[in-house]
């Protein structure tokens, strides 16, 4: 007999295509980032051509050129970088309807922060994909958008406000997933409505005979600019569904604040290196980075330390009784779940021996975070929560017979 989890395998199939099209894309991202900074000027470079850079890599030597806007005819060959980004989406929003959509009630509802249908749910989160990604490209066409530094606080401030506003509306699984798919979009739509269409009107152009507009590629730039500031965040976003320690915090928007410095900063020393910058350029980005990953340490880290009082301390059958309640509809043999086909992870919780076994796994999940019960669906209650966390950190005693 075989065993087939569709849903499972359709998740992994796309996870897997996510990860290989991403890597694809942040890859190609990065190195022409790191060519753009490591162009210098060299003589006898051809008319027109910004820069040069000679690479090495896989025992051979490269010799790359920039040309400030064009080359004077269209090269017989030119290579296009797009379908990677393409890709990375296309897998990318295929898992958030797989998971977040069609397991709204279990991935991105939480009933306790808003009452939603799985369709009002889903209505929001296209929305705000859509929405996130036309402010910031009129932001960027604006008169702020010649002021770089204006232009990236006020991008900020908009990926904290929606931040907020989705820890307001999803479960803290669901919002911060969708902070991550949010960038996301915003960074492939830079690539599908602004880069790749510039290209194409330059090549027309020297197909044409007409001198390219060199707006076009100052536009394509900026975009590609901010795609590489946003790359690193981003990426720590979309696999925060793994780590509950920075989804649960309450104040979990402002962990998407710290993320986004940290990665930025990180950014800004290799793309200050690969500008070949020395001194005091390259040595405030680490100790900074260091600071920022205490503060975020710290912050998504502070519990409160709550003392049960003796008479309200729980027995090995009360925890039995919560568990049976709370957790065995998802952590069983055969789970009742309408989501679940099986127990996530293997984890079976029908026994006291099975909560012994798991014990560390229920400290985090579910008494140091809030991530389990899934969207709290089985309504643990927060004594219920510190009661079970108490029966643990007290060695688990059982009831003689």
């Amino acid at each position: 007999m075989i065993d087939i989890a569709y849903a499972e395998w359709l998740e992994l199939m796309f996870r897997w295509l996510h990860l290989i099209a991403g890597i694809a894309w942040i890859g190609s991202s990065f190195y022409f980032m790191f060519l753009d900074y490591s162009l210098q000027k060299e003589e006898g470079l051809p008319a027109g051509v910004k820069g040069a850079s000679w690479n090495v890599h896989g025992g051979g030597f490269y010799f790359m050129q920039k040309y400030t806007v064009a080359p004077e005819t269209m090269p017989e060959t030119l290579h296009w970088f797009k379908w990677e980004a393409y890709f990375t989406w296309i897998s990318g929003f295929s898992l958030m309807i797989i998971i977040y959509y069609w397991g709204a009630e279990s991935f991105l509802i939480d009933k306790e922060i808003m009452e939603l249908s799985q369709w009002e749910a889903i209505g929001i989160s296209v929305g705000a994909f859509i929405s996130g990604w036309v402010i910031y490209d009129l932001l960027c066409k604006s008169p702020i958008g010649k002021n770089e530094i204006a232009l990236s606080l006020i991008v900020f401030v908009m990926i904290l406000l929606a931040a907020y506003g989705f820890t307001h509306v999803y479960s803290g699984r669901g919002a911060f997933v969708h902070v991550g798919a949010m960038v996301g979009t915003i960074m492939v739509a830079n690539v599908f409505f602004v880069i790749i269409p510039n290209q194409r009107i330059v090549v027309n152009d020297l197909i044409a005979g007409k001198e390219p507009d060199p707006r076009l590629g100052e536009e394509g730039k900026q975009r590609s600019t901010h795609n590489n500031y946003l790359t690193l965040p981003v990426l720590l976003m979309m696999i925060s569904s793994h780590f509950p320690m920075i989804f649960s915090n309450q104040h979990s928007w402002l962990v998407v604040g710290l993320v986004i410095i940290i990665g930025g900063i990180i950014r800004d020393y290799y793309n200050a290196k690969n500008q070949g910058k020395s001194g005091s350029r390259l040595k405030w980005q680490w100790p900074s980075a260091a600071v920022f990953m205490l503060i975020l340490m710290v912050f998504i880290s502070y519990r409160e330390d709550v003392k049960v009082a003796e008479d309200d301390q729980l027995e090995a059958n009360d925890v039995l009784a919560i568990v049976q309640t709370r957790c065995v509809s998802c952590h069983a043999a055969k789970p009742t779940d309408k989501d679940i086909e099986k127990a996530p992870g293997g984890v079976k919780l029908e026994t006291i021996a099975d909560i012994k076994k798991y014990s560390s796994k229920i400290l985090k999940q579910s008494v140091l975070t809030n991530a389990m019960p899934l969207a709290n669906k089985t309504k643990m209650t927060k004594k219920e929560r510190q009661g079970l966390g108490d029966w643990i950190k007290r060695g688990m005693p059982v009831e003689e017979d």
